[in-house]
């Protein structure tokens, strides 16, 4: 029971300092994306890709949460982005607060905000960081029973992409079963079948995250 009441403390304080930076994001017209996804599943290929189609249009800034190292934002440095890394030092995830520190860091005169979030199916889909939408990566090496298996991951999706989809006529991947059981889960998502390698489908997340930044500036 204690565990419990603690674990309610936690949160609660977390989606206060969430609430804060949502207010944040709102009054400086910033559209901002929290990716979450398994290590491995491209979620680092999927930005790089994106923020190609769109720093010519757009201002970006980038926040990357990871247990240690700084590989995958120098990999968006290079791009030109201003970039912030958070070091979790363990923790397998990111929470509000940790984010709250990173904006006094990094420049918020930026029409699009991304979180890249640490590699795990779990926690980070329970601790909310104030972005406008969740982006979820499954990709389809990780095998087609993970919807079903980690259901709160995508029932707080916003966008679910499906990667590395050129591979599936290789792999044991049942993509229609994927479908019926992110209908199930989360029926509300949007579900875009990409390969963030190859650039097929980025085309339509793009026009998708566009659409986002168009609602909020």
């Amino acid at each position: 029971m204690k565990k419990v009441v603690v674990e309610k403390k936690i949160l609660e304080r977390n989606d206060k300092a969430a609430d804060k930076i949502r207010d944040i994001f709102k009054e400086k017209g910033i559209f901002s994306l929290n990716f979450m996804s398994s290590p491995g599943a491209g979620k680092t290929t999927v930005v790089e890709k994106i923020i190609k189609y769109l720093s010519g249009k757009y201002r970006i800034s980038f926040i990357d949460g990871d247990l240690d190292t700084e590989r995958d934002a120098q990999r968006i440095k290079n791009l030109g982005i201003d970039v912030v890394q958070i070091n979790t030092s363990g923790a397998c995830h990111l929470d509000a607060d940790m984010v709250s520190k990173a904006l006094k860091k990094i420049s918020l005169k930026c029409d699009l905000l991304i979180v890249e979030n640490v590699g795990n199916l779990v926690c980070p889909a329970t601790f909310d960081v104030g972005c406008d939408k969740n982006v979820v990566i499954l990709s389809t090496p990780e095998g087609d029973d993970k919807v079903k298996k980690y259901p709160v991951m995508f029932n707080v999706a916003d966008c679910i992409l499906i990667n590395k989809i050129d591979l599936v006529e290789f792999l044991d991947f049942d993509l229609n079963k994927v479908l019926k059981e992110i209908k199930d889960v989360n029926p509300k998502a949007r579900v875009i079948e990409i390969s963030a390698k190859q650039g097929d489908g980025i085309d339509e997340f793009v026009d998708w995250i566009e659409n986002g930044i168009k609602r909020v500036v």
